[in-house]
């Protein structure tokens, strides 16, 4: 299935689309393509980057002396706190880890989301989170299918490229702004970082990625399956949106 314009819609819509498509990540993935003693899960969090248990407290306990700002706002004349919808659906966004049997995460997918990508914080969080997993030896396969940014203006990959090694890339071919990106933590030698990239355009093919579980050991994720799964079950009226019928 070519690959839409995701562009034409609202970021709950798409939100939509990447929730689901996640899920079907994940079922594919546990139906046989990883092999016995490997499980995928969706996970907004990774045990050792993100705390398991949040214990939140409402107010602050009685003996602190501090004030709570709904109950005793600061006497200031300006204040201001702003989140874009793009960088709450993106906060909200469902990434999928994958664990040995023993519960040790191997390898992460992350489908990006436009608030990723929709500021100099977002985007630096993103690639940061990203090289942390694989400094720490888990995998990663990044989906990009939004066009670049001035944060991101030769694309995701080398972004996430410059903020692990800062070495030359091989520059993406022309009209190919999309990515597809399978990281090999160890490398085939198991002492080395690889990237494997497929750049693409909107009307191309999805590529199946390089899910690698191990040093130069890796599963094709299908991602243009499940992706047409999902895209067979989105509302008639959001499908139109990203691909009106010709003369439309």
């Amino acid at each position: 299935m070519p690959i839409h314009d995701w562009t034409r819609i609202d970021v709950g819509s798409y939100h939509d689309f990447h929730q689901d498509w996640t899920m079907q990540i994940r079922r594919a993935l546990n139906a046989g393509v990883l092999p016995a003693g490997y499980i995928a899960q969706a996970d907004q969090r990774v045990l050792g980057y993100e705390p398991d248990v949040v214990a939140l407290r409402q107010r602050p306990p009685a003996d602190t002396g501090g004030l709570a700002v709904a109950d005793t706002p600061p006497r200031v004349r300006q204040s201001a706190r702003i989140e874009t919808d793009r960088a709450a659906y993106a906060r909200k966004a469902n990434r999928i880890a994958v664990k040995h049997k023993r519960g040790r995460v191997v390898a992460m997918i992350e489908v990006v989301s436009p608030g990723n990508k929709d500021s100099k914080h977002a985007i630096r969080s993103f690639t940061r989170k990203l090289a942390e997993f694989l400094r720490a030896g888990i995998n990663v396969l990044v989906v990009d299918l939004f066009p670049p940014t001035p944060r991101d203006p030769d694309g995701i990959h080398r972004v996430v490229w410059d903020e692990l090694t800062g070495e030359p890339f091989e520059p993406r071919p022309d009209g190919k702004p999309l990515t597809v990106a399978g990281y090999d933590a160890r490398g085939d030698d198991g002492d080395g970082l690889t990237a494997w990239v497929d750049p693409v355009a909107v009307g191309d093919p999805l590529p199946d990625g390089p899910l690698f579980l191990g040093p130069g050991w890796y599963v094709n994720c299908p991602l243009e399956a499940t992706y047409r799964a999902s895209w067979d079950v989105l509302p008639a009226s959001t499908r139109e949106q990203v691909d009106p019928p010709a003369g439309g």
